[in-house]
């Protein structure tokens, strides 16, 4: 196994590296420019080993020496063998300070063609959907798209807005399931109501239909939107939807996104399965 090190703060992929950690608007950037997202730690890497995606592993001389992180390297170069592995010298890797306090491993992953925002519009989304809209907190992000996957949910759009599904903060939240998902990102308004087919069933504190009183729509594909934290759903997508409310008690405002989230996609899982 060939190993490249890097022992400069100058090295590009290093430079790489530090851009595509940046938060907001600039990661973002640096993401789509590069095609690439940051796998940080040794769960995430571990997700996708054996997933021709991951082109490129880093490391350090004390990771290779964690059995766990040398396991997942090997594992990945034998089904993989054109993947690139970098040793980064000890004070170059506690630069990078997402990493500083992991096991010292992380890997460049090809974004998917599908998350890099459209430049044709999909003609048709069929099955059930999840639309995030301007959802801006990465936990919540993540959050909603590791429920995703556990209720069976694989397609997930972001509306231009959202914090960006493949930052590194939604990554860590969502604890490897963006490989089990369909991600989409950067879509309007009105690329959702022309491409998604599914009924959408808007989450809001006021709905006029119960979550745990529609059997009968839940048992059919259904697009779940799900609103930004301050400003709800847009005005536009909302007109187009069913409002659907969670009962609570009246003492409480409102409930976090991911947990609404979580509540309206396991409530269909159990229609579904009842």
């Amino acid at each position: 196994m060939h190993i490249d090190l890097i022992s400069s703060k100058d090295n590009p992929l290093f430079k790489e590296i530090h851009l595509l950690q940046a938060t907001g608007s600039k990661g973002q950037k640096a993401r789509l420019t590069s095609g690439h997202a940051l796998l940080e730690g040794i769960h995430l890497v571990q997700t996708w080993v054996g997933d021709p995606a991951l082109k490129v592993l880093l490391t350090s001389e004390v990771g290779l020496q964690n059995s766990e992180i040398a396991q997942a390297v090997y594992a990945h170069i034998e089904m993989c063998p054109e993947t690139r592995i970098f040793q980064l010298d000890a004070g170059l890797w506690h630069l990078l300070s997402e990493l500083a306090n992991a096991p010292q491993i992380a890997g460049l992953l090809d974004l998917p063609k599908m998350s890099i925002p459209l430049q044709q519009p999909i003609a048709t989304l069929s099955g059930d959907v999840i639309i995030l809209d301007r959802i801006q907190d990465a936990g919540n992000v993540g959050s909603i798209l590791r429920t995703a996957a556990a209720a069976g949910f694989t397609q997930v759009i972001a509306l231009s807005g959202c914090a960006h599904l493949w930052s590194s903060k939604v990554l860590r939240a969502g604890m490897g399931a963006h490989r089990l998902l369909d991600l989409y990102e950067g879509w309007s308004n009105q690329q959702i109501l022309s491409a998604v087919t599914a009924p959408l069933l808007a989450a809001t504190a006021d709905g006029t239909l119960d979550v745990f009183a529609m059997p009968k729509v839940l048992m059919h594909p259904v697009a779940w939107l799900m609103g930004s934290e301050g400003q709800g759903i847009s005005e536009d997508l909302m007109a187009q939807a069913q409002s659907i409310s969670i009962p609570i008690d009246p003492r409480v405002e409102s409930l976090n996104v991911a947990t609404a989230a979580a509540i309206c996609l396991f409530e269909t899982v159990r229609v579904r399965r009842s």
